[in-house]
């Protein structure tokens, strides 16, 4: 028995996502996004958001959140983001190539968020219009955090209002997106492009794709540069068709939240079992699909023992361990790693 724990990465492409595939495999296309199935795809984004934008598939979320970033900020620019984001912990420096140098601005803040107050106070001292200074230009969320909590659209508002306020562009590195829509149970303009984001970062393969994500342009002025940076750094497919293939039917009937509500039940189901035993509080509100709690490191080994995979962090005799729950994780998946903790 395996049962991972470990990444919602690891889950497999869902049965509708590879039937779009084998349709979209019927006979030629026109290459490099011009086929109507692109062109049905970018409609669906206009519809689900409920204004004018731009819908570019990639295959990887480094890709998306690293291009969509480079066209708001100059190499001699700042991107201010939190200190365990994704795009400073995991993302390898992309963010810095791909700009040609920028630099990110890191900011501390409680489960994984920015925080307004802390995000004014360091750009007031950022010394903006100073040439011994790198410049703001941009600030990224990410969303869902790398806590597993969610950003609500009165949060993300407050800080579009300081990004207006300074004038930089507003990006939200959404590669779990769909489970924070699930959580907040709000309609995706609220905590976009109605609370200031100019650029999203749309995953999909975390939560049932086989690789693709959307880079979502309400700024559309930027889209024109973007497409440039796509090229140039080996991201406009050729047989873009299978790209747009996959978002369209992760769109279609809601599909994709759908998955998503089924990942953030079963973190759900997790955390209330954990919470009972009253031993395992998770160290973060569970919000998504991500559960963080301290295990012993005699339970650890039994876990592992009986085939769940997950992270462990830090060492195994105070071991913090990142459990995450995925489209196609089941109650029984849950029951069986609480059965053992609980034994």
């Amino acid at each position: 028995m395996n049962i991972n724990f470990a990444s919602d990465n690891a889950a497999p492409v869902c049965p509708e996502l590879m039937a779009a595939l084998a349709t979209e495999n019927n006979g030629p296309r026109l290459g490099y996004g011009n086929d109507d199935t692109t062109r049905r795809m970018e409609d669906a984004f206009r519809t689900l958001f409920g204004c004018d934008l731009k819908a570019y598939p990639v295959a990887t979320g480094t890709a998306a959140n690293v291009l969509g970033l480079a066209t708001m900020t100059p190499p001699y620019g700042s991107i201010y983001c939190h200190s365990g984001s994704h795009i400073q912990e995991d993302e390898c420096g992309a963010p810095e190539f791909y700009s040609g140098g920028a630099k990110l601005a890191l900011l501390d803040g409680d489960n994984g968020k920015i925080y307004p107050d802390t995000l004014s106070n360091a750009l007031l001292s950022a010394g903006k219009g100073v040439v011994h200074h790198v410049q703001p230009a941009a600030i990224s969320l990410t969303q869902i955090t790398e806590s597993g909590t969610v950003y609500t659209p009165e949060e993300v508002s407050k800080i579009g209002n300081i990004a207006k306020e300074h004038g930089l562009g507003l990006h939200m590195d959404g590669a779990r997106f769909a489970n924070a829509i699930a959580s907040l149970n709000c309609h995706p303009a609220d905590v976009t492009w109605k609370a200031g984001v100019d650029v999203l970062s749309f995953g999909g393969t975390k939560n049932g794709a086989m690789s693709v994500e959307a880079v979502i342009f309400f700024d559309m002025e930027k889209a024109v540069e973007f497409e440039f940076r796509r090229k140039r750094g080996a991201h406009l497919f050729s047989k873009q068709r299978y790209l747009s293939a996959q978002l369209e039917a992760y769109l279609e009937n809601q599909l994709w939240l759908k998955l998503a509500s089924q990942a953030n039940a079963m973190a759900r189901r997790l955390a209330e079992g954990l919470i009972k035993m009253t031993s395992f509080q998770p160290e973060f509100p569970v919000e998504g699909n991500i559960v963080f709690v301290h295990l012993t490191e005699e339970l650890v080994s039994q876990l592992e023992q009986a085939g769940f995979l997950f992270y462990v962090m830090g060492t195994r005799d105070q071991a913090k361990v990142r459990l995450v729950t995925s489209w196609n994780t089941t109650t029984d998946d849950v029951d069986q790693f609480l059965n053992i903790v609980s034994a």
